[in-house]
């Protein structure tokens, strides 16, 4: 395909596996699996491509996500005389797609293999010895929930028949009209549909699959995956959706993440794990393992002398210990029997970061809520500012039509390759960010207090949001999940605080992040809200966001906060919302709207649901809120 320049970043999101992106010359492309990344394009010698270099490690996220490592993308370089030259010509494959194009002269509907670089010219514009013209692609292709995505079928479409035998000449005429049902194709024989409908979608059916055959059979999805290269598919089965290339709901990138976290045990010898996880020692870890041999300090020098050098036989033995139980992917340390598994993740993060870390890649100061003023002390138990996070962001898989499908992490995982690898090799891509935050912990005897004497007005308030949610994960096949008060109190505190820190101290609303620390579990409740900055640039680096939460600073941010939350721009109508069957992406939300609690989605963890200011400041008809009399 034609080399133009994409930022590693957006590799991960928004242009990672099966996302469309447009060229600057005007080609719309996809992002191919990552069978192929890391080679040169074109070239036989692939040989001393150095894959270390490019090798992330993130020990919790590897064992979450059964993988061997991660990798950031390949940035391409050129070789240069006297340069070492390594990791030179790298490229990231792309295919071209949709692959019909059409004339915007004789409006010919042209099908163009992907593979084929740059323009292409209409051949009947030429055999008519008139100027040459260039197809464009076509706007329109066709997609499942389950992630998979393919040329409209425009033939089918037109003679309303899925086994269309028909190969004569076909056209795409827009006939002036505002709506798709101004949109036309028609074929040389006569036959002629409108493209009205074609993006329509509901629950468990679509327009384009229940109406595309005329003898009513369902035309249902294929399972191709264009980004694996020509014939890739797979079994599915599903309703198949018409929808505009351009569409936001194409691609939903699945992203994991994680907050770096040391181990206790590894204080000080931190760079050697790190280097005990490349891929040439793992190797190693890997025969030893399975031939049931221990390895010891003294093997390992014997044949890297040179990395271990300045480490004792004791601090070399202690990383050995540490990146076999990594290996062994061992529960995490202090989990809790009810935590699922992601709860459990997040709880290691939570505890070493409310217990304040000093490391080179983490440093967190916890401040009691006595710090601050006589009222914060009511609502928040104490203040954590993190001056130094690093953040890894993982790409674990893909989703079309909406953000969440029924496919499981490995099948998910899958979608990313042709030929998936073996664990002992498999990676994924990944980037690493750093930034900066405030974590906000409430103060649990006042939260419980607060659960405990609004338990039926809360559980009144609530329980429409509830039973949409329940709704929504039956009908999509989510695995079930249980909200609570609680949960709807902290995401709405992190989005008010959130739109008020882009104010406060300038930063823009989509270079600030949620991380959600939640529990109910009697014997190990959280009820945190982490708001950082992890933008990719030095806009999340220089102290900014950490002054805002230091004492005398917090303070009137936080009450301001609270005052924007009282009332919003839309009020009564936001407010009502609430008891007349919610608001925002699938009803899931109560009194929050753009005015007052949404925030960009790449900043929100839920996809902008679950937030009622009702549960914050309370409402007309009930006194519910947890901060009520904060600003008295």
């Amino acid at each position: 395909m034609s080399k133009w320049p994409v930022r590693r970043a957006q590799l991960i999101a928004p242009f990672g596996v099966g996302a469309m992106t447009i060229l600057r010359n005007g080609i719309s492309v996809i992002a191919c699996g990552l069978d192929h990344w890391f080679e040169r394009e074109g070239l036989d010698d692939q040989d001393d491509i150095e894959i270390e270099e490019f090798v992330l490690r993130e020990w919790r996220l590897e064992r979450m996500l059964k993988v061997n490592h991660f990798r950031l993308p390949p940035d391409h370089r050129l070789p240069h005389p006297g340069d070492q030259n390594k990791n030179c010509r790298l490229t990231v494959p792309f295919l071209r797609f949709p692959e019909w194009h059409f004339c915007p002269v004789c409006h010919l509907l042209v099908h163009v293999p992907s593979t084929h670089v740059g323009i292409y010219n209409c051949r009947k514009c030429l055999k008519e010895k008139r100027s040459k013209v260039s197809v464009l692609q076509v706007p329109f292709v066709a997609m499942c929930e389950q992630g998979h995505i393919q040329d409209f079928p425009w033939r089918e479409w037109a003679h309303g028949n899925s086994q269309a035998a028909c190969d004569r000449d076909i056209r795409l005429y827009a006939t002036g009209g505002a709506s798709l049902a101004a949109q036309k194709v028609t074929c040389d024989c006569g036959a002629t549909r409108t493209l009205g409908g074609i993006t329509e979608h509901s629950e468990g059916g679509s327009f384009l699959s229940k109406n595309l055959d005329g003898s009513g059979s369902a035309y249902l999805c294929q399972g191709r995956m264009p980004w694996l290269g020509q014939g890739a598919s797979e079994e599915c089965g599903s309703p198949l959706k018409g929808t505009l290339r351009s569409a936001s709901n194409v691609y939903f990138a699945h992203i994991r993440s994680a907050i770096y976290v040391p181990k206790e045990e590894d204080e000080g010898i931190e760079e050697l794990v790190e280097t005990l996880k490349t891929p040439s020692f793992q190797a190693i870890f890997s025969i030893t393992e399975s031939m049931r041999v221990t390895l010891g300090a003294a093997d390992l020098r014997k044949h890297y002398a040179a990395p271990l050098r300045g480490y004792s036989d004791g601090q070399i033995e202690r990383a050995i210990n540490a990146v076999a139980r990594e290996r062994r992917q061992e529960d995490p340390q202090n989990a809790v029997d009810s935590d699922s598994p992601e709860m459990a993740f997040r709880r290691e993060e939570y505890q070493v970061l409310t217990r304040g870390k000093r490391d080179g890649q983490l440093v967190a100061r916890p401040y009691r809520a006595s710090q601050y003023e006589t009222w914060i002390g009511g609502f928040l138990d104490y203040v954590v500012l993190i001056d130094k996070l690093r953040e890894t962001r993982v790409l674990s898989g893909f989703s079309r039509v909406l953000p969440e499908n029924s496919r499981n992490i490995e099948a998910k995982k899958n979608m990313l390759w042709r030929h998936s690898p073996n664990h002992t090799i498999s990676w994924l891509p990944g980037c690493k960010i750093l930034g900066e935050g405030i974590l906000l912990v409430l103060n649990e005897e006042a939260l419980m207090s607060w659960e405990r004497s609004k338990r039926q007005a809360l559980a009144k308030r609530l329980a429409p949001l509830f039973q949409r949610q329940g709704q929504m994960q039956q009908a999509r096949g989510l695995e079930p999940r249980s909200l609570s008060a609680r949960f709807v109190l902290l995401h709405t505190l992190a989005h008010v605080f959130m739109n008020r820190l882009t104010f406060e101290c300038g930063y823009s609303s989509a270079s600030i992040r949620e991380r959600l620390y939640i529990s109910d579990a009697p014997e190990a409740p959280m009820a945190g809200v982490l708001i950082y900055t992890a933008s990719g640039d030095s806009e999340g680096t220089l102290g900014g966001l950490v002054r805002m939460g230091e004492p005398g600073q917090l303070e009137p941010v936080f009450r301001r906060a609270l005052e924007t939350a009282q009332w919003c721009a839309a009020d009564p109508v936001c407010m009502e919302q609430g008891d007349r069957g919610g608001q925002g992406p699938d009803s899931c939300n109560l009194a929050a709207c753009h005015n007052c609690a949404l925030v960009p989605e790449t900043a929100c963890e839920e996809f902008n649901r679950f937030l009622d200011r009702g549960l914050l400041v309370g409402t007309p008809n009930a006194d519910i809120g947890f901060f009520r009399g904060a600003n008295q």
